[in-house]
């Protein structure tokens, strides 16, 4: 009789085991059965912004590997997700649903973003669960965009951020992407902390703050870019400034264009650094349009037409072109650009409004993802790109 539990326990653990990496399998193939078949804008809008809210306070997990088999393994490892994954996952979520609050006037989404603040603050509006990582700075800009909050309530967190970002500050005066890497440099720190270091500057009148967003930039320019066609490596190396992994990586080029574009965007016409920016973003729009497919998509290295595309570089880049438009020298190739890329990423659309064909999280420098799934940060751009573009005029 023991015999027999021991075995009915040991078969129900194959079971759980295999249906653990079958499900998923299955499930996406379920889900991309008439998928791409949205054709109108306004459609795909409501679509795509009805789940980007229902996955806002259940986000669902980006994996550290790309293991696809006995993923059990991971999760036991602690292998399988991380918090500060995360939290860049949760910030595009929370700027898409930032943008379309803007122009709609919408209770029960309120609701839901009140519903995620309260799971991450306390009652003084500091983190429950304080972020380790420059990462956070993303989701604190994103906290801020929020226009129906009064974000003075969330000072002692925003004052948090700024402090792990100066704790990052290396020795050539510029932040590292992690305390443990002092050597190099990532593109990924420019789209992290470049937004929430010139909101939280202007708004608290901290000068530290913009020089440094500058400095992280013009340093970025000056050695991690490939000089003739101005786009970035993945890394370099602060000692002798040599480049590390690929030139072209999508969605690096999208976290240095969400760098630029938004600290851009947050300066008023006026201010002493506003034509720095610019200068940035008019170069960098010249070279990114350059690479990107006759079907609207940037692929995931953007520099080889037989790689994969990657929605989620199409979405940032969408959005980084819908507002780099707003410069005169570039307004209608700019247009044109952020328009090809929302056909795309409504022909990559599930049915059920999921956006699909996301690079996964990158494991190294030089090492990335061969998985190309759903992505909330991709959902969280999409919607922030819509919206803008329904209300283009307004703007």
């Amino acid at each position: 009789m023991g015999g027999q539990v021991i075995s009915l326990v040991i078969f129900s653990l194959i079971v759980v085991i295999i249906l653990i990496d079958i499900v998923p399998i299955c499930k996406d193939w379920i889900l991309r059965i008439h998928i791409g078949r949205y054709k109108d804008k306004n459609e795909w809008n409501k679509s795509i912004t009805t789940i980007g809210v229902k996955w806002l306070n259940n986000t669902p997990k980006v994996k550290l590997t790309d293991n696809t088999r006995l993923v059990v393994l991971d999760m036991l490892r602690g292998n399988y997700t991380r918090s500060a994954i995360q939290h860049w996952q949760e910030a595009s979520l929370v700027l898409g649903i930032s943008e379309y609050l803007k122009y709609n006037e919408d209770k029960d989404m309120k609701n839901q973003i009140i519903k995620f603040l309260n799971s991450k603050f306390d009652e003084y509006g500091q983190w429950k669960d304080k972020p380790q990582y420059i990462d956070g700075a993303m989701l604190a800009y994103a906290v801020m965009k929020l226009e129906f909050l009064e974000i003075d309530k969330y000072k002692k967190a925003l004052d948090y951020i700024w402090e792990i970002i100066k704790k990052h500050i290396g020795e050539d005066d510029t932040v590292q992407y992690r305390n443990h890497m002092k050597s190099y440099r990532y593109v990924d720190t420019i789209g992290f902390i470049c937004p929430f270091l010139v909101l939280y500057g202007t708004k608290y009148n901290k000068d530290e703050c913009l020089e440094l967003a500058v400095k992280q930039i013009e340093e970025y320019e000056k050695h991690g870019f490939l000089d003739r066609h101005h786009i970035p490596c993945h890394a370099y190396k602060l000692e002798d400034k040599i480049p590390l992994g690929v030139y072209g990586w999508g969605r690096g080029i999208g976290w240095f264009a969400i760098g630029i574009i938004d600290g851009w965007n947050e300066l008023t016409v006026n201010h002493k650094y506003k034509q720095i920016f610019e200068k940035s973003v008019t170069k960098f729009a010249d070279a990114v349009i350059s690479f990107q497919q006759d079907n609207g998509s940037w692929n995931w290295t953007v520099t080889r037409s037989e790689c994969r595309a990657d929605s989620s570089t199409t979405a940032i880049l969408g959005w980084f072109m819908l507002n780099a438009s707003k410069i005169e020298s570039i307004s209608k190739k700019s247009l044109v650009s952020a328009d090809k890329a929302m056909k795309y990423l409504m022909r990559v659309t599930r049915k059920n409004g999921a956006v699909d064909f996301s690079q996964g999280d990158t494991k190294d420098i030089g090492v990335y993802s061969s998985l190309f799934n759903i992505l909330p940060f991709t959902q969280g751009f999409c919607i922030r790109c819509i919206n803008l573009f329904e209300n283009y005029k307004e703007v």
